[in-house]
This record gives C-alpha cells, sequence and structure tokens, in this order.
C-alpha cells in the first residue's frame, strides 16, 4: 500500500486542538457525577449514606455500562465511517443527555440519562487520539496525544467549581452546553489521510470488531492494552470516588468530600499525563514509562491506604493529587492501543480500549463489595488494587515496544 505519512503537521494543528477541547467536555461530562453524586441524589430524597453510597454506585455502573456499549459501537463506526464522525457524533450526544440530566427527577431518570451519557461519552476520546496519530509524524505523535490529555483531564477542575458554585443542575446545563458549542468547530478539522486512504480499498475489512476475538495473537495484544488502564479506574472509581467513606474508614480529623477529592487527583492527572508524554518521548519508550508509573501507582495506592491513618483532610487531598500524578498515563495507554493495530482496526480498539477500562468499574464494584465484606473496607481495596497493577504491569511488559512504530498499515 502506498504510504500516506504525515511530514508537517504541528503538534497544535486544528484536530489537535479540537481533540483535546472535546477531551476537556468529556472529562468535565464524565467526571461530573463523580463531584455532585451526595447532593443530587439529597435532592432526588436520598439521605441515608448508605443509601448514598449504594445508589451512587448504581448510577456509576449505568455510566460505565453504557460507555461499554458506546465504546463498541462508536470505535467500529469510527473504522467503518470515519474519524471525525464519531468525534463529533459523541459529542452531540453526550452533550444533549447531559442537558437532561439537569432536568431529572427521579433516580430512575438518573439512571437511564447516565446510561446515555456513557454511550455518548465513550467515542470522544478514542476517535481523537486515532485522528491525532495518524496526523503528526512518528516523533510528534506523543506531544500531541500529551496537549490532549494535558487539556482534557483540567476539565475535572471546572467540573468541580462549576459544581461547587452553581448547583449540580447547572453544572449538567454548562456541560451540555460547552459539548455543543464545541461542535462550531468540526469546519476545521479534516478526516485522516491514512483513513481516506484505507476507505478507498474496497477489498478491505475495516471496524470488524469480531476479529480481534478470531487471531490468536491479535486477541492476546488487545487484552493486554485493555488490562493496562484498569488501575487508572480502580483508583478514580472506588478510591477517590468513595472519598468520603474511605475518608471515615480511614479515622481522618476531618470529613472529606468527593467533589474536592476528584478535584485534586484530576489536578496530579494533568501533570501526570504531560510527564508521563513527555517521558516517553525522551525514552523513546512506551513502554519504559507506563512501568515507571504503574510502579508508582502501585506505591501511592499504599501510601492511601495504609500511610494516612488518623491524619487531616488536607493530607488526604494531597496524597489524592499525587495518586492523581501517579495514574496520569492514560492518554499514554490510549496511544499505545493506537499504535498496536492498523489503520481498518485503529478506531476500534483505540476507542474499545478505553472505554473497556472505564467499563472495568462494574466488574470492580461488586469485586470490591465482595472482598471488603470479606476482608474489610481497606484491606479489600488493597487486594484489589494490588491485582489489578500487577496485572497491569505485566501486560505492559509482555507488549512490544510501539514508539515510533509506522502506523499506515492494516490488519489483514
Amino acid at each position: 500500500m502506498q504510504a500516506t505519512h504525515p511530514t508537517k503537521t504541528s503538534v497544535f494543528s486544528a484536530a489537535v486542538i479540537v481533540a483535546a477541547l472535546g477531551y476537556f467536555v468529556d472529562i468535565y461530562d464524565l467526571i461530573l457525577f463523580s463531584i455532585v453524586r451526595v447532593k443530587s441524589l439529597a435532592d432526588l430524597g436520598v439521605v441515608d449514606k448508605a443509601e448514598v453510597t449504594n445508589q451512587g454506585l448504581f448510577l456509576i455502573n449505568m455510566q460505565m455500562g453504557g460507555m461499554l456499549l458506546g465504546g463498541i459501537l462508536w470505535g467500529i463506526l469510527g473504522d467503518k465511517k470515519g474519524r471525525l464522525s464519531v468525534l463529533f457524533g459523541s459529542i452531540l450526544l453526550y452533550s444533549l443527555a447531559n442537558l437532561a440530566n439537569g432536568l431529572v427527577t427521579s433516580i430512575d431518570q438518573y439512571a437511564w440519562l447516565r446510561l446515555i451519557a456513557g454511550v455518548g461519552l465513550a467515542g470522544e476520546l478514542g476517535a481523537g487520539i486515532t485522528l491525532v496519530s495518524e496526523s503528526l509524524p512518528p516523533e510528534k505523535r506523543g506531544y500531541g496525544t500529551m496537549v490532549v490529555a494535558t487539556v482534557g483531564v483540567s476539565g475535572a477542575m471546572l467540573a468541580y467549581w462549576v459544581g461547587e458554585e452553581l448547583g449540580w443542575r447547572n453544572a449538567y446545563f454548562v456541560g451540555g452546553g460547552l459539548g455543543l458549542a464545541l461542535l462550531l468547530l468540526r469546519v476545521s478539522v479534516f478526516e485522516s489521510g491514512m483513513f481516506r486512504q484505507v476507505q478507498a480499498q474496497t477489498s478491505v475489512s475495516r471496524g470488524n470488531f469480531l476479529s480481534l476475538f478470531t487471531h490468536p495473537a491479535r486477541l492476546g495484544k488487545y487484552l493486554r492494552v485493555l488490562l493496562i488502564g484498569v488501575p487508572l479506574w480502580f483508583v478514580v472509581g472506588i478510591l477517590v470516588t468513595l472519598a468520603p467513606e474511605f475518608g471515615r474508614a480511614l479515622g481522618l480529623t476531618g470529613e472529606v468530600t468527593a467533589g474536592l477529592a476528584v478535584f485534586w487527583c484530576y489536578f496530579g492527572l494533568v501533570f501526570g499525563d504531560f510527564l508521563s508524554g513527555t517521558l516517553s518521548q525522551l525514552w523513546r519508550s512506551r513502554n519504559r514509562a507506563l512501568q515507571v508509573f504503574l510502579v508508582f501507582c502501585a506505591a501511592l495506592v499504599a501510601v492511601y491506604l495504609f500511610g494516612i491513618r488518623g491524619a487531616s483532610p488536607t493530607a488526604f487531598y494531597a496524597v489524592c493529587f499525587v495518586l492523581g500524578l501517579s495514574v496520569g498515563f492514560w492518554a499514554l495507554f490510549v496511544t499505545v492501543a493506537a499504535e498496536q493495530f492498523g489503520t481498518n482496526l485503529r478506531a476500534t480498539v483505540a476507542t474499545t480500549a478505553p472505554n473497556f477500562a472505564r467499563g472495568a468499574v462494574v466488574g470492580l464494584v461488586p469485586a470490591f463489595k465482595y472482598l471488603s465484606g470479606q476482608l474489610g473496607f481497606v484491606p479489600g481495596a488493597a487486594v484489589l488494587g494490588g491485582a489489578t497493577l500487577l496485572v497491569a504491569f505485566w501486560a505492559v511488559s509482555t507488549l512490544p515496544e510501539s514508539y515510533g512504530k509506522d502506523l499506515d498499515y492494516v490488519e489483514e
């Protein structure tokens, strides 16, 4: 196949900027529920602490379930119809769903709208990273995806501020409005040249999700990619989202809120994504950077669970910040997913991988409930976190290095 290598595209091209802003709104909407969980449930009549926890986990599972479904849907469409159709289609869906979230009057409405929002939220990151990876030359790819992630994860901090200052309903309205405004930038972004070239070849099968499971070597590589992202969602979905519950279990000297814990965790993620992306470029190795961050994350999970018992809320939030820094390898993980597969399956993998990793919360929650019931709240979290980190480290260590890889090829 004739190569189509980008050579002069800037790291701050229209594709990178739009993908970064799209991820900013994506993260805003994705994290917003964790921030407004307690207040929104209280307004809907759920005030008992145990019930707030149970209903909160139920709604998170609905959102993450939607992301599992959306990951497959948008991934296939990304390889069949194009990266741009997914990038802007997903933004439209989650923006409308989040506007509707601001109008809910019951838990059932809330749950179904979180499911729909989850489907929408599933598409933006994978499509954006795929578009950026195919638009930039190999030596700039890591920097481009680093920009996307660094700008994107800061959306969580805006979500915290808006949720605190304007109330939970208005926070959903703001998120939906930001997404709709972003659609105006559609005219400035062009489709990937690599995709257009493969699209013109009618003999090439595109977006065949099942083909990931029919080739043993391809399946093994895909499963290892998925496992790399699970520790981040153990940290965000369990440790940080349930910060008030962990605060009580750890005997902190004052109450902590999930919203502020999420804020500090994602503030750390901003720096972590910048650092992991930069190191992967300087070391010329995605795998080495991921291994270092996984070890760093293991150390911080241990500090969170065993090193701050009886500490102040201020110390707890400081640990949340560094914990966020340690899991700041999210965009690097999605970049690796995109670089491991050919153009005809790249969007499918780059979109399903982060959503299956996010959706792992659906399995992590019952696993945590079981382990915490058997071992206790903190020891149960330690066992679950240790298992996810060990498996992720193994997965990284056995994947082929993808730094500088030529992406202009197809999976046969």
